[in-house]
């Protein structure tokens, strides 16, 4: 447990300075693009000189850029993430309102691709080079060289367009008036697609990473006397060799996540998930620069809190992690 406390301490006061490297340079590369809030608004509705300088001055933007950033981090150290000029609403409130979705999608997600890739990882490692880790390794390699967005279309086409079994986009059914399980149900069958189309590609990744590091253990000292001892296989398989080769699979999760988390965007998008990554795509959109850098902040945070449990996992799996005389 005391372990566990120091690897916690250790990432978190590492986090500051990786969140503030975030803030400052999320918020020089938004400063140098071209256009503003304003731009994106005038092109929307129309407007005279007069109406941009008027709303250039209510919404803030015609301070220098390093007043503009100063008040940033003032209202941040007090738990202000700003206001949003597109929902014309605090965007702690707007992030909080999608952030659940993302949770129910990336959640949903890793749970297909980690656990069944491994899975079948440990599927195909168990007969290193046989007709099963063959025919398993071939697929998930095609699999993998399919990108995320034209995976999620052909879904539509054949289960929603063709075969008319889901729907084709959404988090629920509109004004359905559904409760309870019926409720739950409903979410369900609108992630469906979305949680395979993100969740395949990463399955690919962690299947072939599963085989690889059992093809590697299997050659090792320690099972090569297991099965000298007469040890039934299938023991070997689950608590000597597929264990091992977990270790960098449970650490690819964590760096995996801040590619899953930018996937959603994408997913999102294509089908219609009202989730943080269409809430990105939204703000880039309409150029609306706080809303963007909170978003990008509350991604950071994530993407920290998603390492941290995986590094708590990895210190669980190997006790050499996270022990003042061990690896950090």
């Amino acid at each position: 447990m005391n372990r566990a406390f120091i690897l916690i301490r250790r990432r978190l006061v590492a986090a500051v300075p990786v969140l503030l490297i975030v803030v400052v340079g999320a918020f020089l590369l938004l400063e140098a693009s071209p256009g503003d809030a304003v731009d994106a608004y005038v092109v929307s509705i129309g407007g005279d000189a007069g109406l941009v300088q008027e709303l250039r001055r209510q919404w803030g933007l015609d301070q220098s850029a390093t007043a503009r950033f100063t008040t940033y981090l003032q209202a941040l150290a007090q738990g202000d993430l700003g206001w949003s000029v597109t929902f014309a609403r605090p965007i702690r409130d707007v992030i909080v309102e999608r952030l659940p979705t993302t949770f129910l999608l990336m959640g949903s997600a890793t749970a297909l691709s980690f656990g069944l890739g491994s899975l079948l990882g440990i599927v195909a490692g168990a007969r290193p080079g046989s007709v099963r880790d063959r025919a398993l390794s071939i697929g998930s390699l095609a699999l993998y060289a399919v990108p995320g967005f034209w995976l999620g279309l052909v879904l539509i086409v054949v289960f929603s367009v063709q075969l008319r079994w889901l729907p084709l986009g959404g988090i629920e059914t509109i004004a359905s008036g559904k409760t309870g399980l019926d409720r739950a149900l409903d979410i369900a069958r609108h992630l469906l697609l979305p949680v395979a189309a993100l969740g395949f590609i990463y399955l690919a990744l962690y299947l072939r990473m599963m085989r690889a590091g059992m093809a590697e253990v299997w050659r090792m000292d320690f099972v090569l006397a297991a099965r000298a001892r007469g040890i039934p296989r299938r023991r070997i398989v689950l608590r000597h060799v597929a264990r091992n080769a977990l270790l960098p699979v449970v650490t690819m999760l964590g760096l995996q996540s801040a590619s899953m988390l930018g996937g959603s965007v994408v997913i999102e998008s294509v089908f219609s998930v009202p989730g943080l990554g269409r809430l990105a795509q939204e703000a880039v959109a309409s150029r609306d620069t706080p809303l963007l850098l909170g978003i990008i902040l509350v991604s950071a945070v994530l993407v920290i809190v998603v390492n941290l449990a995986v590094d708590i996992a990895y210190a669980l799996l190997d006790p050499r992690v996270g022990s003042n005389g061990g690896s950090t």
